[in-house]
């Protein structure tokens, strides 16, 4: 037998997994102040989340050792992970500006996608931490359905043929993606009381639950379909600040959307998902530009 091709073949079957990293779902984690740079507790938020990322990974690795996993850190600044402590049998993603926000590092060649501390769409709930993107975005409807980031980002993975296969977060974003993703696999790691409140699982209880759903997940995706939406989709996102509706409408295509129930309203077509999701991660940084 040729080495060479045997090596290669073995090396094309290698599982890869993206995890993918938010914190306002995390065990113990239910305010602003701790989910924020500024916050006198995002040290220890922090610390919490990046256990949670080596829980999933360890997870993984249990159900397929040769996995090549990649952890994308998919919170604010897409810096708050603590790459020291990271399982270092996993690749790193880390900051912004970057293709894909939250989804950092998938690609075709994904075979699943996890999304560890997750949280509900604005507007939903109750829910801990509740928003979808940023505070700039209120809602944003594809098709006339609202999505959050549970629902967009599944969709940009559906539209690259990649299945979410487990979440982790309250139990409002548990049951927001089991109505996207049937068969997806969720670990409650608390209870949502209000949007700044819940009554939570002990970290390592939920670190230990964690691992074992990813490696359930892992071992059982091929049950899973990806959540795709076939285009063109027909997009309409509220936005929080007048001002940032007049940023978007120079976007090509970008138009206030007649008749809608907010003057705080843009929409556009895009031919396919992977457009629209570029375009709402635009319309997110824009809302971070304040009047000069």
């Amino acid at each position: 037998m040729d080495n060479h091709n045997h090596d290669s073949t073995e090396k094309a079957k290698r599982p890869r997994i993206l995890i993918s990293v938010d914190m306002e779902g995390v065990s113990g984690i239910v305010h602003p102040r701790e989910t924020n740079p500024d916050g006198y507790d995002y040290g220890r938020a922090r610390a919490l989340m990046t256990a949670e990322a080596n829980a999933a990974v360890a997870g993984v690795l249990d159900a397929e050792p040769g996995a090549e996993v990649w952890v994308a850190d998919a919170h604010g600044s897409y810096r708050n992970l603590l790459p020291e402590e990271v399982d270092r049998r996993a690749r790193l993603v880390r900051g912004k500006p970057r293709p894909l926000g939250m989804l950092g590092g998938i690609d075709e060649r994904t075979d699943a996608v996890l999304f560890v501390g997750y949280h509900v769409r604005a507007g939903a709930g109750p829910g801990v931490l509740a928003h979808t993107m940023s505070d700039a975005l209120l809602d944003v409807r594809v098709d006339g359905r609202s999505l959050g980031e549970i629902g967009l980002n599944a969709a940009m993975a559906g539209h690259l043929g990649v299945p979410v296969v487990l979440l982790s977060g309250d139990d409002a974003a548990c049951a927001e993606v089991r109505e996207l993703v049937p068969g997806v696999r969720t670990v409650a790691v608390k209870e949502a009381l209000g949007q700044f409140a819940a009554a939570g699982l002990h970290p390592e209880e939920a670190r230990e639950r964690l691992r074992r759903a990813a490696a359930e997940a892992v071992a059982g995706r091929e049950e899973v379909r990806p959540f795709a939406l076939s285009g063109p989709v027909a997009v309409e996102v509220d936005l929080a600040a007048a001002h940032t509706v007049d940023l978007a409408v120079l976007i090509p295509g970008v138009t206030r959307a007649e008749g809608a129930r907010s003057a705080r309203t843009v929409a556009f077509t895009a031919p396919d998902f992977a457009q629209a999701y570029r375009v709402v991660l635009l319309l997110v940084q824009l809302g971070s530009i304040r009047p000069a």
